[in-house]
């Protein structure tokens, strides 16, 4: 099991920036797919972008794309999500989560697929 813990959520206004941090302890990630997903109120959980830990591949969902960078950093198990140009429907708690798969759904987006979840950081993008 590998435990998450996420940072870094708060207030700001449309068009600015966060950085949001996930701690992962216990088993190594090092073989994991990580991913960041958000829940608004009433919506399903979606994915927002994920990583494959050893190859480095990325997904963005297409809301996000040019906006959002998601990066690691090996040393410490840590992993970040960069959201510039912030929007009002970016509003949402966000959730650092970690599987090692099998994964069936493209872009490693199905939540369903994660094993592991983090207890979520909210965000809130004022207009």
């Amino acid at each position: 099991q590998v435990q998450l813990v996420e940072s870094g959520g708060g207030l700001v206004q449309a068009g600015g920036s966060l950085r949001l941090s996930c701690v992962a302890s216990g088993r190594a990630v090092s073989s994991h797919v990580m991913g960041w997903f958000r829940q608004a109120p009433g919506k399903e959980r979606e994915s927002v972008a994920s990583i494959n830990w050893i190859a480095g591949t990325v997904h963005y969902a297409d809301s996000v794309k040019g906006r959002f960078v998601i990066t690691k950093d090996n040393a410490k198990d840590t992993l970040f999500l960069q959201m510039n140009s912030l929007k009002p429907d970016d509003t949402a708690v966000y959730y650092c989560a970690a599987g090692r798969g099998p994964f069936y759904c493209a872009g490693y987006v199905c939540p369903d697929e994660y094993s592991d979840w983090g207890q979520g950081t909210q965000v809130t993008v004022s207009s």
